[in-house]
């Protein structure tokens, strides 16, 4: 094959999984690929993928399985067919079900589960949806994990596939720390005063325990009466937080200004009950932010200690403890996000990361003895392949 050829599948449309499959179709576009993405509308996923010239398949699919999902499968088949790629990366559970069932292998197949769907269910949904993923091994070439928790759940599961460990990124660059005038800048903007701020960013759902967030924000501030906590997202549990939120907290809503909220932040919580690996997590990191997050997912593997707090999911005391402790001493969240700045840049640059997973293309292609010339460099802001450097 000349150029390699490669279809995005996603579901869902907001939010972490669009964007680290626009990440690698942006990156892919600049190395001469020719590069499809098939999602439903409007996507997140759509206005990148296009910016990028990348080709749009519309593929109707709902968030979860239902009786709908045979048609949803059979309808991405036959856009599979049309675009004819050489390898489809499926992103998330929706996704990896109907891409799964319509290719049984037929094409080179990675699927990228962006947290086990069977963390989120429970009774016979978890045990239905653990047979499934050991199932549709067979119809997978590999399993990109963003962590070794992630991986070692699946494997403690009786998954039994072809693994490859690759984080998520961030773009370092269009990511600046955000230095003391950034902050005032962004709370200025935003409408904030002075007072100690703690952000929480994400959709506002079960998985990302803004629940327990609430429960402990009444421990912060017995010791921090005038301390703020800003919880920016929607979602389905908004109106049962509102309900029961504590006095001191904002409910920004959805918001095109995360980066604005990070700056303005004194220290950014991440309460998830379970991840994959959060990319507001590594966002608030190349912000310079001290971060307290919950023991879910790759969170332990990415937030070490010299960069703020893990604390048990759920444990909404130690949780209080931890955030308590960084707006009592600004000057440890301060060296905290100095920390977090430098793991990120080393780490989680997003070009490498996207370099990562062009050898895991390659690698997939070289097991079915397809071999192709993929330039497999990190490719630098603005930077394009050419064909001398494959």
């Amino acid at each position: 094959m000349e150029t390699l050829s490669v279809l995005h599948v996603a579901q869902p449309l907001t939010a972490g999984v669009p964007r680290v499959a626009g990440d690698l179709v942006r990156d892919q576009r600049a190395r001469g690929w020719r590069v499809g993405f098939a999602c439903p509308e409007p996507s997140e996923l759509r206005e990148v993928g296009s910016e990028a010239g990348a080709t749009y398949l519309r593929w109707e699919a709902t968030r979860s399985p239902s009786p709908l999902t045979a048609g949803e499968t059979a309808r991405l088949n036959r856009l599979i067919g049309d675009f004819d790629p050489d390898l489809v990366h499926l992103h998330s559970a929706k996704a990896g079900l109907a891409g799964r069932l319509a290719l049984r292998g037929r094409i080179p197949t990675v699927f990228q589960p962006h947290a086990w769907s069977f963390e989120a269910v429970g009774g016979a949904l978890r045990a239905a949806a653990i047979r499934w993923e050991r199932l549709a091994t067979r119809w997978t070439d590999t399993i990109i994990c963003v962590s070794n928790d992630e991986r070692r759940c699946g494997v403690e599961r009786g998954i039994r596939a072809h693994w490859t460990e690759i984080p998520n990124g961030v773009d370092v660059g269009a990511n600046a720390a955000a230095s003391a005038e950034d902050r005032e800048r962004a709370r200025s903007e935003l409408g904030l005063d002075g007072a100690p701020l703690v952000v929480a960013a994400g959709r506002l759902c079960e998985q990302k325990g803004q629940d327990i967030l609430l429960r402990a924000w009444p421990q912060v501030t017995a010791a921090l009466p005038e301390a703020r906590l800003a919880l920016v997202g929607d979602g389905p549990w908004r109106t049962q937080l509102e309900t029961s939120a504590p006095s001191g907290v904002l409910f920004a809503g959805y918001s095109t200004a995360v980066p604005a909220w990070l700056a303005a932040a004194d220290v950014v919580a991440l309460p998830s009950r379970w991840e994959g690996l959060s990319l507001v997590l590594l966002e608030a990191m190349a912000a310079g932010r001290s971060v307290v997050a919950s023991d879910a997912g790759g969170m332990r593997q990415t937030l070490t200690s010299e960069c703020g707090a893990i604390v048990p999911a759920g444990d909404d005391a130690g949780l209080a403890a931890a955030l308590r402790a960084r707006l009592l001493d600004p000057g440890l969240a301060a060296d905290e996000g100095a920390a977090a700045r430098r793991r990120v840049e080393r780490l989680h640059d997003v070009r490498d990361v996207a370099a990562q997973v062009a050898r895991a293309y390659r690698d997939v292609l070289e097991r079915r003895r397809l071999p192709a010339a993929i330039d497999v460099r990190p490719l630098r802001a603005g930077e394009h392949a050419t064909t001398d450097q494959v």
